[in-house]
């Protein structure tokens, strides 16, 4: 498969309309036509569903989409990649959460950018298994992971600090004038929070024998949604939430105190552009000031 098909088949896929396709692609339509019949030999599938005025993607065609933009996306990094002659240009791929702690990130971002101005930055925002999906595809080449996380695959380097968990509810909820919430003021009310396995599992270790007795009105992935389905409907938003300040809506921290730590990890084993290497040691160098500061 060229990356030029590649390309020909998402404008397809996008416009869903072979002559619309042809006119953006600035080819004609038999070409297209006869260059989308090649793939589908070459790959042994059927890719699309044709009708009279409009073009519709099999399951085959639903899975190839997704591979050729991951493709395509990786594509570009490599040339962005081989086209940094120096330290001093090139891009660095960053996934993140949303943490109280994104405020080192960007720090060291804003730091570096100052020691080397044609640098740019691309952030990622999603869960840490979303980044780590992108960090395995080689899409990101660094990510800011909340633990617990399995970090075998990785070298990593550890914050100071920890994110602090605690609900978020709308301002008029009968548990926002409480200090600190107990797993027994949960029983009974709908939950709301991150469809992460391992954070989930932690939840639902915090919430001992209560587990049993709560209900989940919803799981995903960004936390900003997930306040938002909180404030209009009746539940509570179980998150690491003080940093973040939602109209109408009240942070509550757990009793016991639920934490949860931070990491920077990158992929062990992989050779890495040059300027990668270098923010990698100015990310070290900093977090370890950091650390030596809190001593």
């Amino acid at each position: 498969m060229e990356i030029r098909v590649l390309t020909y088949f998402l404008a397809i896929a996008q416009e869903e309309n072979m002559t619309k396709a042809a006119n953006l692609l600035h080819v004609t339509q038999p070409t297209l036509s006869r260059q989308m019949m090649q793939l589908e030999d070459e790959l042994g599938v059927k890719l699309f569903v044709r009708h009279n005025h409009s073009i519709a993607l099999t399951q085959q065609g639903q899975l190839l989409k997704r591979r050729a933009q991951e493709l395509l996306q990786l594509e570009e990094k490599t040339r962005n990649e081989l086209a940094a002659s120096s330290l001093l240009s090139g891009q660095i791929n960053i996934g993140s959460g949303e943490y109280a702690s994104s405020s080192y990130l960007t720090d060291i971002m804003a730091s570096f950018q100052d020691e080397y101005p044609e640098v740019t930055f691309h952030l990622f925002t999603g869960n840490s298994d979303d980044i780590k999906d992108q960090l395995e595809q080689g899409l990101l080449d660094i990510g800011f992971l909340l633990e617990p996380v399995n970090v075998n695959r990785y070298e990593y380097i550890r914050l100071p600090f920890k994110e602090q968990w605690g609900v978020i509810v709308p301002d008029d909820s009968p548990l926002a004038n409480q200090s600190s919430i107990k797993p027994q003021n949960l029983a009974g009310i709908p939950l709301v929070f991150t469809s992460r396995t391992m954070l989930v599992d932690e939840i639902k270790n915090w919430l001992g024998d209560i587990a049993d007795h709560v209900s989940i009105s919803c799981y995903g992935n960004l936390s900003y949604n997930l306040a938002m389905y909180t404030k209009s409907r009746q539940g509570v938003f179980i998150n690491i939430g003080k940093h973040q300040i939602y109209p109408d809506m009240t942070f509550i921290p757990l009793a016991p105190k639920l934490e949860s730590g931070l990491l920077f990890a990158w992929k062990k084993n992989q050779t890495m552009p040059i300027l990668t290497n270098t923010f990698i040691d100015y990310l070290k160098k900093y977090v370890n000031s950091i650390s030596d500061d809190k001593l």
